[in-house]
């Protein structure tokens, strides 16, 4: 699987196109738009953007997997749930690549090891910065604790603001989107489920 994934990685870099085309490309853009490429103010802009856009979306050069792969058993027997709330999330959908920004909550219940938490939000964050719908991210994000850690269960809410949907098209600036998904005891004890949802929406 590693192998894979790494061949994957390295075939994406091999057939990336150049910065100079994709600068060219978003020099159409401002120039379908009606402005002028060549003033001042915007000469410089397709290679500012060429260098967001790699800044918005490397999580396609990034194997989430890797974060989890060091882990602590000195625990002591601990087996309650580890909840990490408000981890702040900045993705784009995919469909109007407009930004989704919001916050994730991520719990897990270990088994016999734990992993620090810092990796909890590189895993969110390996998977935000690609284009995304929600849903998918926050499926990605448990199914990918559990099938590296293993844990009893996994629980994952996002809580996100979609600037496509309050930007554009309908409007509704103040409307957000909450999406979860639950595995192994999450899923089949609604006593973790229940405890979880009440730790994740007190302030």
């Amino acid at each position: 699987m590693k192998l894979v994934k790494e061949t994957n990685q390295l075939q994406r870099k091999n057939q990336r196109i150049s910065d100079a085309k994709a600068e060219k490309a978003i020099e159409t853009i401002i120039e379908w738009i009606g402005e002028n490429p060549e003033r001042e103010g915007l000469k410089s802009t397709p290679a500012r953007v060429i260098k967001a856009y790699k800044e918005y979306f490397q999580g396609y050069d990034e194997d989430p997997s890797k974060y989890l792969m060091k882990t602590f058993t000195e625990v002591d027997g601990y087996d309650d749930m580890v909840i990490e709330k408000n981890i702040s999330l900045r993705s784009h959908c995919e469909h109007h690549m407009a930004p989704i920004v919001g916050f994730a909550h991520v719990a897990y219940i270990p088994l016999k090891k734990v992993v620090g938490l810092s990796k909890l939000a590189r895993v969110v964050d390996a998977f935000a910065k690609r284009l995304q719908t929600q849903e998918r991210l926050t499926m990605q994000i448990a199914k990918t604790i559990m099938d590296v850690l293993q844990p009893r269960g996994v629980a994952v809410t996002i809580n996100a603001t979609h600037q496509c949907m309050t930007s554009r098209g309908i409007k509704k600036e103040n409307t957000t989107t909450i999406t979860n998904y639950f595995l192994g005891a999450f899923k089949d004890d609604l006593s973790f489920q229940n405890r979880y949802l009440r730790y994740i929406n007190k302030d």
